[in-house]
């Protein structure tokens, strides 16, 4: 282990990025299957609640192993809001699972920066034309494509999607100004402790009795989180937040594979065009808004 480790460490900083990000997208999606499989048969809130639960338990002895460094965060307030920012995406995502196909859901979810890019209109005040403007209506021509108003029929999974790209809007952020000040287990140990609270009430006011084998997925759900929180935060501390996120569109076909292996799922053409247009305008959102800080940076 301390081979491959070492092995990993010597790498380039932006191949220590991409690696970890496709291992977390892989974890990411394979959890989203698992989910979609038992949500017929469980609550949500109960899933999350086990989720949090077991990958507690499953970093338990990393926390004994070093609880000097993960039990005490120099960011607090950014780590807390982190936990509750991953509660509220975890819970969409799971509802979005159970509606829609890995794929869609993946897709969709690309339209992130383009969202990122309005809402800092919004609050900052910051002007939207040019490239900014060419990014968002690329944005939305993408994901017009996918979700084909009046001719696809409504999916409420639709909306739990765009949920979980409002919540996530913050949180890529929060994560970079971890990664300066936090080790990457500190974040993985803490998201989950504030999770776990967070999804006791409602998984207690919608509870159902979970099976043995129900239990043991909610485990599987549980590792996978774990170590995607894990993996994500090494991605942060090895690349910065644009090349994260553009690093993330890599998740689509891994999207499509695992619906396909595991449900038969065959994403549509339109599948492909609308994520290829939206992650194209993303793309080039995030290349100009790079160019723009260099530039800002060189005349301060």
């Amino acid at each position: 282990m301390n081979k491959l480790k070492d092995a990993i460490d010597s790498w380039p900083a932006v191949i220590q990025c991409t690696f970890w990000v496709l291992i977390s997208g892989t974890l990411m999606v394979v959890q989203l299957g698992i989910v979609r499989m038992i949500a017929n048969d469980i609550g949500i809130f109960q899933i999350v609640f086990f989720r949090a639960l077991f990958s507690c338990l499953f970093i338990a002895p990393l926390i004994m192993s070093n609880p000097t460094v993960l039990l005490r965060p120099n960011r607090p307030g950014i780590m807390a809001l982190c936990g509750i920012l991953a509660f509220a995406a975890g819970t969409c995502f799971y509802f979005a699972a159970k509606y829609m196909p890995l794929a869609d859901i993946t897709a969709i979810h690309f339209s992130r920066p383009i969202f990122a890019a309005i809402l800092a209109a919004i609050v900052l005040k910051e002007v939207i034309k040019g490239p900014r403007a060419i990014a968002i209506l690329g944005g939305f021509i993408g994901a017009a494509i996918i979700i084909r108003p009046g001719i696809v029929d409504f999916n409420v999974g639709m909306f739990f999607v765009l949920g979980v790209i409002c919540v996530q809007t913050w949180n890529p952020i929060n994560r970079r100004l971890l990664s300066k000040s936090e080790h990457p287990d500190t974040v993985a140990v803490w998201t989950q402790l504030i999770v776990l609270p967070l999804a006791t009430l409602p998984a207690i006011y919608f509870w159902t009795t979970p099976t043995l084998e129900l239990l043991g997925w909610m485990a599987a759900i549980g590792l996978l989180e774990m170590l995607n929180q894990r993996v994500l935060a090494r991605a942060y501390v090895q690349g910065e937040t644009v090349v994260v996120l553009a690093l993330h569109y890599t998740r689509l076909p891994l999207a499509a594979i695992a619906g396909y292996l595991m449900f038969g799922e065959v994403a549509e053409s339109w599948i492909w065009v609308g994520g290829a247009v939206i992650a194209s305008a993303a793309l080039y959102l995030a290349r100009h808004e790079r160019r723009a800080e260099l530039k800002k940076a060189t005349h301060t």
